[in-house]
């Protein structure tokens, strides 16, 4: 009795359950309920008399076994290729983000690759710059050494050429007191 009971609340909760769950696919529990159930129903009408009965209750249940194990077998098939199918998915869109960041990684290289283009040509650029700037530098030294060469022998001229002034003054000074002393004795 303690036996039915347990079946028959077994029963109601798998009903409950069923009735949560969506009505498309039965869950494995209801379908070997409902198994159960329909072998009861063929043992319960069936003829009970003596041993043909026995050995068709027997028969009925190696069948039911034997169709318990196939549907068994078809169940865990089905879940084998539901797992398989869920490893498909996930390996696809495994693969498909691979290829994703794979198209990422090449983009990134590309533009890596091309700022450092432009940074050795902006650095190419300023060393050509800064040669040029050194040898113009260069130049305008040796120019400024040039007229600061120029300037200094212009002053040395200049002072030449002062003295030369005061010395042709003096000597003119002189010439003229001479001038002044010969016109006295000759007079």
């Amino acid at each position: 009795m303690s036996s039915l009971f347990s079946r028959s609340k077994e029963y109601t909760r798998s009903r409950k359950s069923q009735s949560d769950s969506p009505p498309s696919s039965p869950s494995p529990t209801a379908k070997t309920l409902r198994h159960e159930r329909l072998s009861r129903l063929e043992a319960a009408t069936a003829p009970s008399t003596g041993d043909s009965s026995y050995s068709d209750r027997a028969s009925s249940r190696s069948s039911a076994y034997s169709r318990r194990e196939n549907r068994l077998a078809a169940l865990s098939s089905r879940a084998e290729e539901e797992s398989s199918r869920d490893y498909k998915k996930l390996y696809e869109s495994a693969l498909s983000e691979n290829q994703k960041l794979k198209s990422k990684l090449q983009e990134a290289q590309l533009e890596l690759a091309d700022i450092k283009s432009k940074l050795e040509k902006a650095a190419q650029q300023k060393q050509e710059k800064t040669s040029d700037r050194s040898s113009m530098l260069e130049m305008e030294k040796r120019e400024k050494r040039a007229l600061e060469r120029k300037l200094s022998e212009m002053e040395e001229e200049m002072k030449i050429l002062t003295e030369l002034k005061s010395d042709n003054q003096r000597l003119k000074d002189e010439n003229g007191a001479l001038i002044r002393v010969i016109s006295k004795l000759s007079k």
